[in-house]
């Protein structure tokens, strides 16, 4: 890239001389929740960098849940056979430069900062030359893509932020894309039926790529296979071409036997909770056997060694005893649904308190509704965020689901977390049942991420 005199800038485009400063910087700009769907000014963007995201090949990830964990779980693979990594997530959890891992390191605050002024000069290039500034989102993703051909990398892992046709990682041309489970979120942004939000997410099917599927309403597998034809991708799906073959819980997670495309794996001990991950796990293993190609399965130690090391924070993770703490980051129906399976399947809390936070535009209704059988309890909170639904309304819902004594409030969330885990420690003696009372946090990643950092590293600024 051409070196600029820093004097011919305006200030914000000077140099960062600390991490605050690029967040600043950053969160200046448009948020993520506020879109103008064009590809543009993240395409002159990239252009300006040098066409950073053409230097590796790459899979990329969309669907409504599951996302994340499968994004982390292919990147273990592929660190597993010897490859170096790059992955991009979103949102974060607690900071900012957990969504841009090189080798399965989110970049240091140094060089977080360092990519941030290697870019700051084009993102005022680009907002002189379009209608609208580049984006939060925009942003960051140049910078990942930028940080992944510095590395280098050999691969590079990367997660939409929201749907697929226009969401800014789209400029990169993947040879495997990954979708799944599709289901109703964001609907005032990517249409009121699944359908409608599959024509979205199936814009990140390349030509000639791989699509791995998971198991998909009807609608949806028809615009897969729709869109696969047009632009002569393969398809393969979950159930049919690989899947899950068993699965067991076990202490600390569960063994799974996968199919994959080129083999079987047999009893692989997966860290996570849940039926839904293993159903990542196989989109993953899948993922990754196409993105290497050939006809041999990917060696059976790698992938067991590879998947004994995998984490995914925030979803179904235990970061406290006495009583047991759970933050999940479940947001919609469908992630509810999930995450209820899996409680029952994994856990035996008596009686389970939930710590709810949500989004004022997201289906709290039915994720209440979702939640409902396996929570005692539920204490309405609120996050940080000009988004957050106010504790007190979230409430009034709640109480129609729950009843009027099972709902409380707390608009702190750290005493919404104490409250609950003084309920939790009581019902835990008193209660019936074979296991002692926990405590859920869930609602939105924002409020698990700000829970997290409350209950694992006390004084770490929030998530934005």
């Amino acid at each position: 890239m051409t070196d600029f005199d820093d004097d011919a800038f305006p200030a914000d485009a000077r140099p960062a001389q600390t991490y605050a400063e690029v967040e600043d910087a950053l969160l200046s700009r448009w948020p993520e929740s506020r879109l103008e769907p064009s590809l543009d000014r993240i395409r002159l963007f990239t252009e300006l960098l040098g066409e950073p995201q053409r230097a590796y090949p790459a899979v990329h990830l969309t669907g409504t849940n599951g996302k994340t964990s499968t994004a982390r779980m292919v990147e273990t693979l592929i660190r597993g056979l010897g490859l170096r990594t790059g992955r991009f997530t979103s949102p974060h959890l607690e900071k900012m430069n957990e969504r841009i891992v090189i080798d399965g390191e989110p970049l240091t605050d140094e060089a977080f900062i360092d990519v941030f002024n290697e870019v700051a000069p084009y993102t005022h290039l680009v907002d002189q030359e379009s209608a609208h500034p580049l984006s939060f989102f925009e942003a960051v993703v140049g910078m990942a893509y930028a940080a992944f051909a510095d590395a280098p990398v050999d691969a590079a892992v990367v997660e939409v932020g929201m749907g697929g046709a226009w969401d800014a990682t789209n400029v990169i041309d993947a040879q495997v894309a990954v979708l799944t489970p599709v289901a109703l979120d964001h609907a005032a942004y990517l249409g009121s039926t699944v359908g409608e939000i599959a024509r979205e997410k199936v814009g990140i099917i390349k030509p000639g790529a791989t699509v791995i599927s998971a198991v998909q309403e009807p609608d949806v597998a028809a615009q897969i296979v729709e869109r696969a034809t047009e632009v002569g991708a393969t398809v393969a799906r979950e159930g049919l071409e690989f899947g899950v073959r068993s699965r067991v819980p076990a202490v600390g997670g569960q063994l799974v036997s996968l199919q994959g495309l080129r083999g079987v794996y047999e009893e692989i001990f997966l860290p996570l909770y849940g039926a839904h991950q293993a159903q990542n796990a196989a989109l993953a293993l899948a993922a990754v056997e196409a993105f290497v190609g050939g006809d041999e399965p990917l060696g059976e130690e790698v992938v067991r060694d590879a998947f004994a090391e995998v984490t995914s924070p925030g979803r179904l993770e235990i970061v406290r005893r006495s009583p047991t703490i759970v933050l999940d980051a479940a947001h919609n129906p469908h992630g509810a649904a999930a995450l209820v399976e899996a409680l029952e399947d994994s856990f035996t809390f008596s009686p389970l308190i939930g710590v709810i936070g949500v989004m004022r535009d997201k289906d709290y209704e039915g994720l209440l509704a979702a939640l409902e059988p396996v929570l005692a309890h539920v204490v309405c909170t609120q996050n940080s965020t000009e988004r957050a639904l106010p504790a007190h309304e979230l409430a009034e819902t709640a109480r129609g689901i729950f009843g009027q004594d099972r709902v409380s409030v707390a608009p702190s969330l750290v005493s919404a977390i104490d409250e609950a885990a003084a309920l939790a420690e009581v019902g835990g003696v008193f209660g019936e049942g074979l296991g002692s009372g926990g405590v859920l946090v869930t609602g939105s990643v924002i409020t698990v991420g700000e829970a997290r950092a409350l209950i694992v590293h006390p004084g770490r600024a929030g998530a934005e």
